[in-house]
């Protein structure tokens, strides 16, 4: 072969080669149930991910929740999820729902305050947690973090989850239909405000929504657990029907990656989130938390992965 006809045959396989189409990069997200709040924001979050950030194509998963989130990000490091920090506690440490199996977790990003609500109806004869002894209630799906924070709840007010109340393991949109239909009296649901399927409850003609304080217990869950949780307060404006603020405890959500995410990758996912907080404010205002200063290691009981940390840094907050 010729001088020339091995040049035109190079130029020829170069071309090919530029004109294949680079391989995506997938992500999947980790989420919840529909009627949650995970779900819409890791929705928004999916979006802004593969419309912004090149070769990359992200989706949405409904879940269980958190539980479930870092059973699918052990082993897998093309999953991010959203968690309650309690679960990822445990989940890092191999404790709990988790023993004897650490998931290597990174936490990308601090996101927003979940909320534990405490939900029953007027005529039910429930005024406070220890009034939950012998009634059918619902304590969360079973992959959900909703599950793990209900049993800690219960046990700081003294209640046996096994032995003191009947208990369902129900997602939030099939604990609000429990509730309707009077198979259960009262449920547990951590999320973010508002909650879709708890509005849809408060709307109900006839119905009058009663949520319970639980506020008081967590200085025993902390002193158990670890100082994940916080006294916190649902305005009654939140819901209708609510007569006054409900003092509650409250736990961060964290987004979190497997420890063997590339680093490039965990950068341009919070890089994109942070770029993009007006497109996901508009998906659900709970988006509006995701702020720079809330970005602090003592928030989150996972290490920073270090993509993360490099955008951080670069916009100047430093993960002592």
């Amino acid at each position: 072969m010729n001088t020339s006809v091995k040049r035109f045959a190079l130029m020829l396989c170069c071309s090919l080669v530029a004109a294949q189409p680079a391989v995506a990069e997938n992500i999947s997200i980790a989420t919840g149930g529909t009627g949650g709040v995970y779900y819409p924001i890791g929705g928004g979050i999916a979006s802004v991910l593969s419309k912004k950030v090149p070769g990359m194509e992200a989706t949405a998963e409904v879940t269980g929740g958190s539980v479930d989130n870092l059973k699918l990000i052990d082993g897998d490091a093309s999953y991010i999820g959203l968690v309650m920090s309690d679960a990822g506690q445990d989940a890092y440490k191999g404790e709990n729902k988790f023993k004897g199996s650490k998931v290597p977790l990174r936490t990308l990003m601090i996101l927003y305050p979940n909320r534990m609500h405490v939900v029953t109806v007027e005529g039910r004869g429930i005024n406070s947690i220890a009034d939950l002894k012998g009634k059918h209630i619902s304590t969360g799906s079973p992959g959900s973090a909703t599950e793990v924070m209900a049993f800690r709840v219960l046990e700081a007010a003294g209640l046996d989850k096994d032995k003191d109340v009947k208990r369902e393991r129900l997602s939030v949109a099939e604990s609000v239909n429990g509730v309707k239909d009077n198979k259960i009296a009262a449920f547990f649901w951590v999320g973010g405000l508002p909650t879709a399927a708890v509005t849809d409850l408060a709307n109900t003609p006839g119905t009058k929504i009663k949520m319970i304080d639980n506020a008081d217990l967590v200085p025993a869950m902390n002193k158990k657990y670890g100082n994940l949780y916080i006294e916190d307060t649902i305005p009654k404006s939140t819901y209708r029907g609510m007569e006054a603020d409900n003092k509650q405890a409250t736990v961060m959500n964290i987004l979190v990656a497997n420890e063997k995410m590339d680093d490039k990758t965990a950068y341009n996912i919070v890089k994109t989130i942070f770029e993009s907080r007006d497109d996901l404010i508009a998906v659900h205002k709970d988006t509006a938390e995701f702020k720079l200063e809330n970005q602090k290691a003592a928030a989150s009981p996972i290490p920073f992965h270090p993509g993360a940390i490099k955008y951080f840094e670069e916009r100047g907050i430093k993960l002592d």
